[in-house]
């Protein structure tokens, strides 16, 4: 019986070396039948040339957690246009006589989408020449297990309305737990329901992207996974998270830039907008600002004496009013 497809999208800006130890990662699975989709979103650091020179075997990876395989070079790389991965041209029966791991597609767009719409380039061509049962996105600063494909993919095949699924997420350099998700059920000993998965790593049943639709791209950077598994389980799928396999994920700094603080105020408006209740938005605003508002000026203006982080949060906030009607 034929292992279900299931096509990686890699998304990449500016971080090749990043990008290059995950593929290296990536290509040691123990999984059988997958698709490798390197998304460049108009990098600047010749970031390109860098994952063909890797794909060629030029640049070899050190990491902590692998030791770096020459055997699956060169890897073949099919290039494509942005243009031609939104029309779906592809030479697919050349691509298919490759193995796994000595292929890979390079989609190169022609700037930067953002984590939405720079996805939705690489899933809509999946969808439309690869066919795939899965989808499975991957952000670039992420190492995976040799098994965890393996260990998401069977709990799919127990239910068939389980829609995403998302698994635990390790520090790279601590090796430490980050934080679990809300359990709303337990459907089995290591699989509980939750209302969503982050989007360092999460599998999406195709069905569910071709039922609900793929990212907002209003969202452009952050809470467009939230929405996206608010979508599922409005149309019935469950969102699950799998406690036996595992990733590791090089976190950002503990202090946030001023890109996070302005797209995470801005884009929460935009989230409970389109995926609340009257009732529960009007309880979510009502807290949001009279116990979220104090706590973000306090630590922005008073513990961090940071008047950019202020001025970017209240970017963010009166930009995000405008999605009320304000």
């Amino acid at each position: 019986m034929r292992a279900p497809r299931v096509s990686i999208i890699i998304l990449n800006w500016n971080g090749w070396k990043d990008t290059i130890e995950c593929l290296e990662s990536v290509y040691r699975i123990t999984y059988p039948n997958y698709d490798v989709i390197v998304v460049d979103n108009g990098s600047q650091d010749d970031s390109v040339q860098k994952i063909k020179e890797y794909a060629e075997g030029k640049i070899r990876v050190n990491s902590k957690f692998f030791e770096y395989n020459p055997e699956n070079k060169p890897i073949k790389v099919f290039e494509v246009s942005e243009e031609d991965a939104k029309r779906g041209r592809f030479n697919k029966p050349l691509y298919e006589k490759y193995d796994v791991d000595r292929r890979m597609i390079l989609i190169k767009n022609k700037k930067n989408y953002g984590f939405a719409g720079g996805n939705n380039v690489g899933i809509k061509f999946a969808l439309s020449v690869l066919n795939p049962d899965y989808v499975l996105l991957l952000n670039n600063d992420v190492i995976v297990d040799r098994d965890f494909l393996n260990t998401m993919l069977s709990v799919c095949k127990k239910n068939d309305k389980i829609g995403i699924v998302g698994l635990k997420s390790y520090t790279y350099r601590t090796n430490k737990l980050r934080r679990l998700p809300k359990a709303i059920g337990v459907l089995e000993p290591n699989v509980i329901e939750t209302e969503y998965v982050e989007g360092s790593c999460f599998l999406i049943k195709s069905d569910v992207l071709r039922d609900v639709g793929l990212f907002d791209t209003r969202y452009f950077l952050y809470y467009e996974e939230t929405d996206l598994c608010a979508r599922a389980r409005r149309e019935g799928y469950r969102v699950v998270f799998v406690l036996n396999s595992r990733i590791w994920h090089k976190v950002g700094a503990s202090r946030p830039s001023t890109t996070f603080i302005y797209f995470i105020t801005r884009n929460w408006f935009l989230f409970v907008q389109k995926n609340y209740s009257k009732t529960r938005l009007i309880l979510s605003f009502g807290y949001y600002m009279t116990i979220t508002v104090p706590r973000r000026v306090y630590t922005y203006l008073i513990k961090h004496r940071s008047r950019e982080e202020f001025k970017s949060f209240l970017r963010g906030f009166l930009e995000g009013l405008r999605f009320f009607g304000f």
